[in-house]
């Protein structure tokens, strides 16, 4: 077995591990991801793909999803 693979399959292992460990996600953090992916898509979608584009999406998008979580109670 390669190292490159040995290494790939600890990572997965690793990974699988650690969000195991992770409880239920309140509904600010489920907020802030759903606003992130939507705003990372979005920008790279209007920027055509700049990592810069997408990076700034997500951030706007994290933030907005922050807000809009906190008001609905």
């Amino acid at each position: 077995m390669n190292t490159s693979r040995l290494f790939s399959i600890a990572g997965a292992l690793t990974l699988a591990l650690s969000l195991t460990a992770c409880g239920t996600p309140t509904r600010q953090q489920v907020g802030i991801g759903a606003g992130a992916v939507i705003g990372g898509v979005a920008g790279s979608a209007i920027t055509d793909g700049s990592t810069l584009g997408t990076l700034g999406g997500a951030a706007v998008g994290g933030v907005v999803g922050n807000e809009v979580s906190k008001k609905k109670r």
